[in-house]
């Protein structure tokens, strides 16, 4: 009988993952349609907290109040990316979205130069991957201006939507850094569920920020809860966790950087998305310098995957 090693095995439900993350982009473009973004953002969250509670429900017996801060701390990081990245993709496209979330590869190293927020296993930042990040953000200019624009004004010409999913870059790389900081404290299940349960109550109280709530209870709505609630957050990440036992790191960093690929692809399948030229330079010009950093030596290490 054949039976797939543990490695293979990581491997396929890896990439599985990340073909998931990346097609959740043009899932959630098209269901925005019918529900405002922070709300969606809100059951989406709750649904997830609900799902890990329940199956991490022993471990959150007895918690100290040091584990409850430390999930309070990651889950305002993750809920702010959330919020500014699905805000973002209700003004831009979904592969543009997926592109620029995927520069929190880029912060994250950039970040530790600090080294107050640097963590104390991680070395400083190297020169690849301060080529990287050159690479990122000269892809990043050509993804989001448009042909016409001359570069005395190429930042006045990014889209609004834009500048929102590059802030959720920044956050989610805040949201890494500070995972990286407490998950050597806090037993992993239970990080992973209050930092969802926190995420889902700053979601709650940032609510009204959004602008006029709406909902329409459509099939692609509840597909999109579902998927991204159930499967996308709840169930990857502790196939992730699962599989990065079982990878060697430059494996797992080759198959994230997959992810605006797969969002690429179903962006232009369902959604009918297409990237100009100049977009398509900038989207690989991207992907190259998250590559570099991925692969560079005595890289940042990513303990989780925000989307």
């Amino acid at each position: 009988m054949f039976r797939l090693t543990p490695s293979a095995l990581a491997h396929l439900l890896l990439l599985a993952v990340v073909a998931l993350w990346g097609a959740t982009f043009a899932l959630i473009k098209d269901a925005l349609k019918d529900v405002s973004p922070l709300l969606f953002n809100l059951l989406r969250m709750t649904l997830a907290a609900i799902a890990l509670a329940i199956v991490n429900r022993r471990q959150l017996r007895g918690l100290s109040k040091r584990n409850i801060l430390a999930g309070a701390i990651v889950g305002l990081f993750l809920a702010a990316g959330y919020q500014f990245q699905t805000a973002g993709l209700a003004r831009t496209t979904a592969v543009k979205s997926a592109f620029i979330t995927g520069l929190v590869v880029v912060f994250v190293p950039l970040l530790t130069m600090i080294p107050s927020l640097r963590p104390a296993s991680t070395p400083a930042p190297s020169v690849a991957i301060a080529a990287g990040a050159f690479l990122a953000f000269g892809g990043l200019l050509l993804l989001t201006t448009p042909a016409e624009t001359v570069w005395s004004s190429v930042f006045s010409t990014i889209g609004s939507g834009d500048l929102l999913t590059l802030i959720c870059a920044i956050a989610f790389a805040g949201h890494l850094l500070a995972l990286a900081h407490t998950s050597p404290k806090v037993p992993i299940r239970q990080l992973a569920t209050l930092q969802i349960i926190f995420a889902a109550l700053v979601m709650l109280i940032t609510l009204p920020v959004g602008g006029p709530v709406y909902f329409s209870m459509t099939p692609k709505v509840l597909v999109a809860l579902v998927v991204t609630g159930l499967f996308a957050t709840a169930a990857a990440f502790t196939i992730q966790s699962w599989a990065q036992r079982h990878l060697p790191p430059t494996h797992t960093a080759l198959l994230l950087t997959l992810e605006p690929v797969f969002a690429w692809i179903t962006s232009f399948l369902f959604l009918g998305e297409r990237l100009g030229l100049r977009s398509v330079e900038g989207a690989l010009l991207i992907l190259g310098g998250i590559l570099l950093i991925e692969l560079a030596p005595s890289q940042t290490p990513i303990s989780e995957h925000p989307l």
